[in-house]
């Protein structure tokens, strides 16, 4: 399983709901769940480092954050792994890495191998190299293709969303889409982008993402990141995408 956290759910005040999310990880993983969890974040955690109070609009300073904001981040994760006896793994990639075959195979086979050893893989965009113009431009769609790299059964992605709407959320009329058939089209619905000012992806770019996905046989649940563990235990929340049949 793949699991993708928003910035918002992870930084700022809400850095708190990492322990949270790390409770469920653990669940998954001590059930026997190969579990990789990709990670927004590090230029956001990064910022109040820097003592900057908006999310830089520049490159150098974007990276600048993104070096001191990886670092604390995952401390952050491993820290509340460490109650669980869980070690984490970071792995960072750039666009490049995933269109480049010697590097796609060569993250593969690093990811496959931290799974065989029991560990827990973190993955996120490596910003502290990565360029406005060579980006994967959120971490959705990053997911979206390791979720394709590993074969994985389902993808997870988490935000500060309870699911897909007809409508952006709090739109007169807006109801929320508790399944979409594999190809649906979503004609009709109308799809938001990023109102966060921190995270790069909106419902728009996580419905690509869930298509991504799906087109590759990887089942997708769309939800809020503090719904996590209800939906772990049963409860119907979010959005769920179908998938295709694998050969």
């Amino acid at each position: 399983m793949v699991v993708k956290v928003g910035s918002s759910s992870v930084s700022g005040d809400n850095a708190a709901q990492i322990p949270r999310l790390v409770d469920s990880l653990a669940r998954l993983h001590q059930a026997g769940c190969q579990v990789i969890l990709v990670s927004s974040g590090a230029i956001s955690t990064g910022v109040p480092f820097l003592k900057l109070e908006v999310r830089p609009d520049d490159l150098a300073t974007q990276q600048a954050a993104a070096a001191v904001g990886q670092n604390i981040l995952v401390n952050r994760y491993q820290r509340a792994l460490s109650g669980h006896e869980i070690i984490a793994g970071q792995v960072l990639l750039t666009a490049g890495d995933m269109e480049n075959d010697t590097h796609r195979d060569n993250a593969k086979q690093a990811v496959e191998r931290l799974l065989e050893l029991g560990i827990l893989p973190i993955i996120n965009e490596n910003d502290t190299v990565a360029t406005h113009e060579i980006r994967f431009g959120d971490n959705d769609r990053l997911a979206a293709l390791v979720a394709r790299l590993v074969h994985a059964d389902q993808l997870i992605l988490l935000s500060d969303v309870d699911a897909l709407y007809t409508a952006p959320p709090g739109t007169p009329g807006a109801e929320r889409i508790a399944h979409v058939a594999y190809g649906d089209a979503l004609a009709g619905v109308e799809i938001g982008e990023s109102q966060s000012g921190w995270g790069t992806g909106g419902a728009s770019t996580k419905v690509q993402a869930a298509r991504l996905a799906a087109d590759a046989g990887t089942r997708v649940l769309l939800t809020e990141t503090r719904l996590f563990s209800a939906v772990l235990d049963g409860a119907e929340h979010g959005t769920d995408f179908a998938a295709a049949e694998r050969s």
